[in-house]
């Protein structure tokens, strides 16, 4: 089954109006249009770096108790943990599988495993 949420801890966190730390959250994989619609927005036509923010506030599907996330809130994330999100993204949405090629101490048996994201159990 093809995994599509993936839980994830924010470095730093992010830190609301009110002084609540959000850290635990969870990302799904992009769709087309997620990574569509955004370049028509005039903030990413302005500065392309926008489009990161964009796509994240898209992708993010919680963060601590907080359900609906927007780009002010992506916009207000420490550099650290925006960087974090950043490379989750794309290990997320990697077209290719993590393999690393091994081989086994024991029998010298060569295999292959998979050193991607994969969802925290427990």
């Amino acid at each position: 089954m093809l995994q599509t949420e993936f839980s994830f801890v924010l470095p730093c966190g992010y830190v609301d109006e009110q002084g609540n730390l959000h850290r635990e959250g969870s990302m799904r994989r992009a769709t087309a249009i997620d990574e569509i619609e955004p370049l028509e927005d005039s903030r990413v036509q302005r500065n392309e770096a926008y489009l990161s923010i964009l796509l994240l506030s898209r992708v993010i599907t919680r963060l601590g108790t907080i359900g609906v996330i927007t780009p002010a809130i992506v916009e207000r994330l420490f550099a650290t943990d925006f960087l974090y999100l950043q490379d989750l993204y794309i290990q997320i949405n990697a077209a290719a599988p993590h393999l690393v090629e091994t081989q086994c101490p024991a029998c010298g048996a060569r295999f292959a495993i998979d050193v991607g994201v994969h969802e925290k159990t427990g």
